[in-house]
C-alpha cells in the first residue's frame, strides 16, 4: 500500500498530509507549511480499536478515524518534494503499523485553495472500526486503556486540547470528554 500511495503522488511536487488526530499536535516530521483545512464527505470519530499505541489486545483503547459523511477541520502539512518519499516512508511506519486505515488522496479546502492530500480514513467493514459504543463502554476504555503512547484519554484530550487552540469545535468529542469526566 505505501508503494500505491508513493506511485500516486508521483513525487512530482510537494506532498501534502492532511492530520485531524494526533498528527495536529504531533505529526513527527518536518514541514514546510501547515494550514487549517476542512474535507467534505468525512468526519473525526473516536471509533478505531488501538491494541498497540493506546491500549492492548487484552483491553483495546480507541483512536481517532476519518469516516465518511459529514466533514471534517482539521491541518493540512506541506512536506517539500526533495523529502516527500522519506517522510512518507516514516509516517506509514508510524499509522499503518497494523494496516488498518485506507489512505486515501482527498481534497483539502484551505484559505489558500484546496489541495490534494493523504488522509488516513477507515472503514466501517473494518474489524477495527468500533461500531456504536455505548456511554458506560467509552468510560471504561477511557478509564484504564493505555498503550505504548500512553491512554485512551490523554490522547483524546490532547487532541481536544489541540482543536481548540486552532479555534477549531469538536462537539462529538467534547461531549465525549464531559461524560467520562461525570459531567455528561
Amino acid at each position: 500500500m505505501l508503494e500505491k500511495a508513493l506511485q500516486e503522488w508521483g513525487g512530482h511536487g510537494d506532498l501534502w498530509i492532511f492530520g485531524y488526530g494526533s498528527l495536529i499536535w504531533k505529526p513527527d516530521f518536518d514541514y514546510a507549511e501547515r494550514r487549517p483545512a476542512r474535507v467534505h464527505g468525512w468526519h473525526r470519530a473516536l471509533k478505531m480499536w488501538s491494541r498497540i499505541n493506546r491500549g492492548t489486545p487484552e483491553r483495546p483503547g480507541l483512536v481517532f478515524g476519518l469516516l465518511s459523511g459529514g466533514c471534517c477541520q482539521g491541518m493540512v502539512f506541506r512536506i517539500p518534494q526533495a523529502s516527500g518519499r522519506e517522510v512518507l516512508t516514516r509516517l506509514w511506519q508510524r499509522e499503518m503499523v497494523t494496516a488498518v486505515y485506507d489512505p486515501r488522496w482527498l481534497t483539502c479546502h484551505t484559505t489558500h485553495g484546496p489541495v490534494t492530500a493523504l488522509a488516513f480514513t477507515l472503514s466501517r467493514s473494518s474489524p477495527s472500526h468500533t461500531g456504536t459504543l455505548s456511554e458506560e463502554e467509552y468510560r471504561r476504555i477511557f478509564d484504564g486503556a493505555c498503550g505504548i503512547y500512553g491512554t485512551t484519554l490523554d490522547y483524546a484530550e490532547r487532541t481536544l486540547e489541540e482543536l481548540r487552540r486552532m479555534n477549531i469545535r469538536d462537539r462529538h468529542l467534547e461531549r465525549l470528554l464531559r461524560l467520562v469526566r461525570g459531567k455528561g
